[in-house]
């Protein structure tokens, strides 16, 4: 009974700390508003490494810039440095070794990214939608990639890579099901990843959750407009707005915990027996 009681004796005090360092991704992503969207800033020459360059983003690199930052800055047991987890984030492994070791389909970064700890899947605990991830766009289309269309070897690497992410079966949440007001499982600062109704697609751009005037908008770096804002209308109205856009999944950083606090949490955890105490206590965890 004892172990019980300081079992979610932590799991409240952490929550009680998540939404307040929740808002750490909000003021880093905050000091992006007005750089400009660029694509392809990743496109450096022909051999690949890391590329940081916050003086212009797309969504993808703008969500990865935050992320690294935050975590970086509340790492007080290994003290990383921010290029060290932007690799981490970027890269299968974090292992640079060419063009296709970089995380292309977001799908395979949010497995990248839960595998190292950096973020949850909130929509697998809280969604009860359900999709089958089936990538081939990348290998179907090289002629939209520099280093596809001239490189049969990445063509075909990349065909592997979607082979091995094809076939998982993940939670999401329809359009259809997200309210102006949002969800109160959908918290600011939460990553949002758009799904797309596009054959070998599977997620087609990303931002932030924050709530404004009781709705839940989307701050992002936005093709259209130019550069990175927050989307002056409701995310669910862009997404009715969007023949494409089918639903969205939702990523919780963990930037509320270092790392020495998530080993002793995710013990806990696993020393439970039932999978449902395990899922309600991550509920609690994430809340």
């Amino acid at each position: 009974m004892k172990k019980v009681f300081f079992f979610f004796s932590i799991l409240f005090f952490l929550s009680g700390n998540a939404q307040e360092n929740q808002n750490l991704i909000i003021k880093n992503a905050l000091q992006y508003i007005g750089t400009p969207y660029r694509a392809h800033t990743l496109e450096f020459g022909h051999q690949e490494k890391l590329v940081e360059n916050k003086k212009a983003v797309d969504c993808t690199t703008f969500v990865e810039y935050v992320l690294a930052q935050s975590l970086a800055q509340l790492d007080s047991i290994n003290k990383q440095s921010e290029k060290t987890f932007l690799q981490k984030i970027r890269y299968r492994d974090g292992i640079i070794n060419g063009y296709t070791s970089r995380l292309h389909y977001f799908s395979e970064w949010i497995q990248e990214g839960e595998k190292n700890k950096f973020i949850t899947d909130i929509t697998a605990l809280e969604a009860t939608d359900s999709m089958y991830i089936a990538l081939s766009y990348m290998s179907t289309h090289p002629q939209y990639y520099k280093h596809l269309s001239n490189s049969s070897q990445n063509r075909e690497e990349i065909a592997e890579v979607e082979k091995s992410i094809s076939g998982t079966i993940i939670k999401w949440l329809p359009e259809q099901k997200l309210p102006t007001e949002g969800l109160p499982w959908i918290k600011n600062g939460d990553i949002i990843a758009l799904t797309v109704g596009i054959y070998g697609l599977d997620i087609s751009h990303v931002g932030f959750a924050i709530y404004q005037g009781g709705q839940l908008h989307l701050l992002h770096a936005s093709s259209a407009k130019g550069k990175v804002i927050i989307e002056p209308i409701p995310l669910s109205t862009m997404l009715q707005r969007n023949k494409n856009w089918t639903g969205i999944r939702v990523l919780r950083p963990n930037v509320y915990l270092d790392q020495k606090e998530y080993t002793k949490t995710e013990a806990l955890i696993e020393s439970k027996d039932s999978t449902e105490n395990k899922i309600d206590s991550l509920k609690i965890l994430t809340e």
